[in-house]
């Protein structure tokens, strides 16, 4: 248990250690320059100003998304899968497709605008989404699936029987709403909050991509700009990945100080939670609503680039082509990306699972090692706290350099998703042990089977299904993974976010959205796999 420990301790921190000794190193040099430029201050501004933008909108939008879904008829309940989708769809290709509709000359959302009549004198816009507002707006939308997530299972979690109870001391819909539910809905709330906050201050892929033309620089770019601008200096990424470190460790010291004892926000009753009116019109309407914005105009914007000669305001049939798409399946550099994002994928997750599985096993039943117990329960936790643009630059420091130089290796790609992964592994199996209790296993024991015994043939076959949803669930994560692979990844060793990142940069566009149409297609099959193997609600185990 001890070596196992350590070897886990060594991937998640030894990067951090490198980070943080390169921030110091030369009498911190590194905070120095960073630090000192005139840019810092709008830089910080930016990342401030994105974090708590994303958070507002993140926070209205999916909590109201989460009411909504107590409230569609019983038939419609395919759509509370709706906003989860943006979490299972691409980043980047959700963003592409994005500046493909809301770019001020040739985006086709902005076309259309500019023939209404109040716009009909505008050559471009209305609409840019390369400003800071739209930038916060795409980021909190996506974020919004997140807290969707925490605030749907708080909900379920209420009882019913408190609800009508309130109503029949007289109290009305909205005053219960707010003095019964929304209490009793704050452990979701805060947990919500933090995630959307800690993703919004990590956020990478939409300042990238539509930031860095406008001039809208925050702290995650720059960190990437350190590493890849000559001249390369590695101490000043470093330095300014050292405050979202702080915040994150400051959001989850407040998470615990607001919720204190969370066995306050326990309810015990019969009835489960529902909403006043199940069929509610105006509750599909907008999760319909968040579904097309969110995910299926972003997906027909894509399509349409993906099938075009060019990319244009104006759209013809005679436009139309497939020669992108073949194009895509014909470069060697596109195929060699897409065969070692799967690769790498599923070698991570070959490694992760079993990591999750010995981890989860050690903090539910290792009672005779306390201390071992708690120090693997945070390690196996830090890597949610950290943004993977920050995980990235200490993968790279770490392992550019002895005693292990994996730089321009997949081993780095490997070992930077495994270290992604864990969280995920550990929690969800960890879960899934907890529900079966441990009366198998003791039967098993006092049958005269050993632990390896009664883990291969009794607690893996009862967990077979959580362990395949989980597998699916991570492989998805894992394939659109963008924020660390564009720290780690050299010309040789790409995968389909970098190589699209790099022909974004090239204005190579239709042949961008070909390579985002295949990232969504992998990540399809991979959802397909996980509802397969766990159901329709397995989103929630996220």
């Amino acid at each position: 248990m001890t070596v196992f420990v350590a070897v886990l301790a060594y991937i998640v921190l030894a990067p951090l250690w490198w980070l943080a000794k390169s921030a110091f190193e030369d009498g911190g040099a590194g905070f120095e320059i960073a630090y000192s430029s005139s840019r810092t201050a709008r830089i910080i501004w930016n990342t401030a100003v994105l974090a708590a933008g994303s958070l507002i909108v993140s926070m209205i939008v999916g909590t109201g998304l989460a009411w909504a879904s107590t409230r569609i008829p019983t038939h419609a309940k395919l759509l509370r899968m709706v906003p989860i989708l943006p979490i299972v769809i691409p980043t980047v290709a959700n963003v592409v497709g994005w500046a493909f509709l809301l770019a001020p000359g040739p985006g086709y959302l902005n076309a259309a605008l500019r023939n209404l009549p109040w716009w009909s004198n505008l050559e471009t816009g209305p609409i840019d989404v390369y400003s800071m507002p739209w930038i916060v707006i795409i980021s909190g939308m996506s974020l919004a699936s997140f807290v969707y997530l925490f605030v749907s299972a708080g909900l379920q979690n209420i009882s019913q029987e408190h609800i009508e109870a309130a109503g029949v001391a007289g109290s009305s819909y909205p005053k219960t709403f707010f003095t019964i539910v929304v209490p009793l809905l704050r452990p979701a709330l805060i947990y919500g909050a933090g995630v959307s906050f800690l993703l919004g201050l990590g956020q990478f892929t939409a300042p990238l991509l539509l930031g860095t033309s406008s001039g809208v620089d925050t702290i995650t770019t720059e960190m990437y700009r350190s590493t890849t601008d000559a001249p390369v200096v590695y101490g000043v990424a470093a330095a300014y990945g050292a405050p979202i470190l702080v915040a994150g460790l400051i959001v989850v010291i407040l998470q615990k100080v607001s919720l204190g004892d969370t066995r306050r926000f326990i309810t015990h009753g019969g009835k489960a939670f529902k909403g006043v009116d199940r069929s509610s019109k105006a509750a599909v309407a907008s999760i319909v609503v968040y579904g097309l914005l969110s995910t299926v105009l972003p997906i027909i914007a894509l399509t349409v680039v993906a099938f075009s000669r060019y990319w244009s305001a104006s759209l013809s049939l005679s436009l139309f082509t497939w020669d992108n798409v073949t194009a895509v399946l014909s470069r060697q550099d596109i195929v060699n990306a897409i065969v070692t994002s799967v690769v790498v994928s599923v070698v991570a997750l070959a490694i992760a699972l079993p990591l999750g599985f010995i981890g989860a096993t050690i903090i539910l039943r290792g009672t005779r090692f306390r201390l071992l117990r708690v120090f693997l329960d945070i390690i196996v936790a830090l890597p949610l706290g950290i943004p993977a643009v920050v995980i990235g630059a200490g993968f790279l420091l770490a392992y550019m350099n002895p005693p292990f130089v994996l730089y321009g290796t997949p081993g780095v790609l490997i070992l930077v998703y495994v270290t992604l992964m864990l969280p995920y592994s550990t929690r969800m199996l960890l879960t899934e042990m907890s529900g079966l209790g441990s009366q198998y296993i003791e039967a098993s024991r006092v049958s005269g089977a050993g632990p390896v015994a009664t883990t291969v043939k009794i607690l893996a076959p009862l967990m077979r299904t959580s362990i395949t949803s989980a597998a699916a669930l991570m492989f998805v994560l894992l394939t659109h993974e963008f924020s660390a692979s564009m720290l780690v990844r050299s010309a040789n060793t790409q995968v389909m976010g970098t190589i699209l990142f790099d022909y974004y940069g090239n204005g190579s566009y239709p042949t961008v959205a070909a390579i985002a149409l295949v990232m969504t297609l992998v990540t399809g099959i991979g959802v397909g796999i996980a509802v397969k193997a766990g159901g329709s609600d397995v989103f929630s185990k996220l």
